[in-house]
């Protein structure tokens, strides 16, 4: 099969009838197999009914219903495990993505060799007080994660290698930075493509402000885990030290100060508390990386690696 594309939704069942028309039609003109994944993310309207009914006309059509909302991340990777494509497509079901972009994003991944194109939305149609932030983000991200040519990590349409998305795993908020999951997994031919920007003709906006909270503390987490995941004793140990040295010495000139030059008040004096603090600190981040490093060694998934390729296996 050529392409499996995976529509996560939550109450859009206006927009669904016209997105599984237009995306058909793609599919058709350019002689691809394919497969849509529709997630429905626990809607209350009637898009899974909708979602029944396309799936009864056309057999490349499949639903996966969640009992209830669990949000975007969750809807992806159920999408994710599912599909059987060659190249998997992720794009949202407001028809403000494009499918007329899937052929070139398809020609991206198998004849260019990219593991990861991320959507550019260069001309949006959101309100300021969306697109401001998510400007302030991407920069963020960028900084942080080391990928430098993406402009718009938060893009709904995305293309992949199929082994990219049966390597990684999305859960919480984390689909904002699929990019940077694939990056610690070792995909890291990643691009981006200019992609049209379509105002929303059904519905209305599923996030809120809040999400620029979230998301900032999901990248915190994607980071630490990449980095250190495996090695906590690393980054905790690293630091635990350096505290701890820098309390002691604190100490040892205080000491200094005592014995050999009569200073009284040592109490009194707040490098004191300040070197007491800083070993004291320095003492339990170092126990904090070791207890991390007992949990990793042992974990189930300490020796779980992901594997390019195999030969003659």
């Amino acid at each position: 099969m050529n392409i499996s594309v995976i529509i996560p939704l939550l109450n859009e069942a206006e927009s669904l009838p016209e997105l599984f028309a237009w995306i058909e039609k793609v599919m058709m003109e350019n002689n691809f197999s394919y497969e849509i994944i529709a997630v429905d993310d626990g809607s209350k309207d009637n898009s899974w009914e909708v979602i029944q009914s396309f799936s009864q006309k056309n057999p490349q059509i499949k639903g996966i219903q969640f009992q209830r909302n669990y949000g975007k991340s969750a809807a992806l990777q159920v999408g994710f495990e599912a599909s059987k494509g060659e190249v998997v497509i992720t794009m949202d079901a407001d028809l403000q993505d494009s499918p007329d972009e899937i052929p070139a994003l398809y020609k991206m991944i198998k004849e260019d060799g990219y593991h990861l194109v991320s959507g550019w939305k260069k001309k949006r149609y959101d309100p300021l007080s969306k697109t401001i932030p998510t400007k302030l983000f991407n920069a963020a991200t960028r900084a942080i994660s080391g990928i430098h040519n993406l402009h718009d990590f938060n893009c709904g349409l995305k293309a992949y290698q199929q082994k990219v998305v049966k390597s990684i795993e999305v859960y919480g908020e984390m689909h904002r930075y699929i990019p940077v999951i694939a990056k610690w997994a070792g995909f890291d031919k990643i691009t981006e493509k200019p992609v049209q920007h379509r105002e929303r003709k059904y519905g209305t906006t599923k996030f809120g402000l809040e999400r620029f909270i979230n998301g900032f503390l999901d990248l915190m987490s994607i980071t630490f885990v990449g980095r250190y995941g495996k090695r906590p004793m690393h980054l905790f140990g690293t630091l635990g030290v350096l505290s701890f040295f820098f309390g002691f010495l604190i100490l040892v000139y205080l000491a200094v100060t005592k014995i050999f030059f009569g200073v009284v008040g040592m109490t009194n004096r707040p490098v004191f508390y300040l070197g007491i603090l800083t070993v004291i600190v320095g003492a339990q981040l170092f126990v904090a990386g070791f207890l991390g490093e007992l949990i990793a060694r042992n974990g189930f998934d300490r020796n779980q690696y992901f594997i390019s390729d195999k030969t003659n296996f």
